[in-house]
């Protein structure tokens, strides 16, 4: 199935929250950003959690990459992180997608880590990034 990025990563991008908060929808945004660039959920339905959408990726076409350091490595647009929970945090994790500037769920965020639970917990969450 054909994803076509960069209709992924506008859908994020007009549709997201510019307060740097979640709205803990980043998985339904995430899911509909993929739907407004082709992906079909006719097989499988999509995870409910944002943690959960790696096998979904995959299925979809993507493909994990390793990514040692995420706060100096060179991500491309249409990249998708999906995080485990922080500890204290809510058990849905996060999942979202890079437009060659931000990384964008259901709120623009300012960098990789989606807020400063997952950014100053020492060691930080688990990860995995896929591309397409």
């Amino acid at each position: 199935m054909a994803i076509d990025i960069d209709r992924f990563v506008t859908y994020l991008g007009k549709h997201a929250f510019r307060d740097l908060h979640g709205k803990g929808k980043c998985g339904e945004y995430v899911r509909k950003a993929l739907q407004a660039g082709g992906a079909h959920f006719n097989e499988f339905s999509p995870p409910h959690y944002g943690k959960e959408y790696g096998l979904t990726l995959e299925r979809l076409g993507f493909h994990e990459i390793t990514v040692d350091d995420p706060d100096h490595f060179p991500f491309i647009s249409g990249d998708v992180m999906v995080m485990q929970p922080h500890k204290g945090g809510k058990q849905a994790g996060h999942v979202a997608g890079y437009d060659g500037r931000y990384w964008i769920s259901d709120f623009v965020q300012r960098d990789f880590w989606a807020g400063p639970d997952y950014r100053n917990q020492k060691p930080r969450p688990s990860y995995a990034v896929y591309r397409y």
